[in-house]
């Protein structure tokens, strides 16, 4: 299988640079935690993914959102071999208890549109030194497109700064680099084909950092601002014609078809 790779006011999302301007929505807070999630919490509105219905979804401090049930790994996983609904903006061991940076969501608009937004800013990697100032700052929204369809949507993925990669937990450094880095996409858990998608560079180690060769703030896709990344669900599919390209204004590689990578079945155990 190959995978395809697909980036706080509460009346507007803007469309200015940087990607993570004025479109942060805090509503409510997940507190500070290691591997928690919410409850069901409501979108605002119905998104048809793959075709599946939801009204409501799962917020897991790990950089990602779910619609079955709470996800507390924290070793990023193959989005095209998991068997839960997910998208992953930013997938990896998330800690949010020392800087004391949780993670909001809520409601609002973008671009005229109803939304629902999570907001990974200033984040924390388990377990880190708390001196350091490498955190990680990113945002997922799901936008509703109703005046196209019931149930169709968008997913945004904004970065304003990815300066690590992995936990301690995940055989990173005491900075949060190396190991087993971070993966971004999604998936709708069945397996089927074309409905897992990872952007180049997950689970390589250097590659969604500043500066890397992946760099999650320097690239785009379907928009005009740098570290901003837009899908457009239809029909519960997720369209990618024309395949994702390089872009040319900032003459770096973003979202091509690559092959599986596989990550090691070694098994992690955290300590508290």
């Amino acid at each position: 299988m190959l995978k395809k790779t697909l980036a706080t006011g509460l009346i507007a999302l803007s469309l200015s640079a940087p990607a993570f301007s004025s479109a942060i929505i805090n509503d409510n807070t997940l507190a500070a935690n290691d591997d928690g999630s919410t409850g069901p919490v409501s979108i605002g509105f119905s998104v048809d993914f793959f075709g599946l219905v939801f009204n409501d979804l799962f917020v897991n401090n790990n950089g990602n959102i779910t619609f079955d049930s709470t996800l507390s790994a924290y070793t990023p996983f193959d989005l095209t071999s998991t068997g839960q609904q997910n998208i992953a903006p930013f997938f990896a061991d998330v800690d949010t208890r020392n800087n004391r940076s949780e993670v909001t969501y809520g409601t609002g608009t973008f671009s005229g549109f109803n939304a629902f937004g999570v907001n990974w800013v200033n984040v924390d990697y388990f377990a880190s030194n708390q001196d350091h100032t490498n955190f990680n700052s990113f945002q997922l929204i799901l936008v509703e497109r109703s005046d196209f369809a019931v149930g169709d949507f968008d997913i945004v993925f904004n970065y304003d700064n990815i300066l690590w990669e992995a936990g301690t937990a995940n055989d990173s450094d005491e900075n949060g680099l190396g190991g087993f880095s971070a993966r971004a996409g999604f998936s709708n858990g069945t397996g089927a084909a074309g409905t897992q998608f990872e952007m180049q560079g997950s689970a390589i180690n250097g590659a969604f950092l500043n500066g890397g060769p992946n760099a999650l703030i320097s690239n785009r896709y379907n928009s005009t601002v740098d570290g901003r990344y837009i899908f457009s669900v239809r029909n519960g599919n997720v369209i990618t014609d024309p395949e994702p390209n390089p872009v040319p204004e900032s003459g770096t590689l973003i979202l091509m078809v690559t092959g599986l990578m596989l990550v090691s079945s070694r098994k992690f155990l955290k300590k508290k």
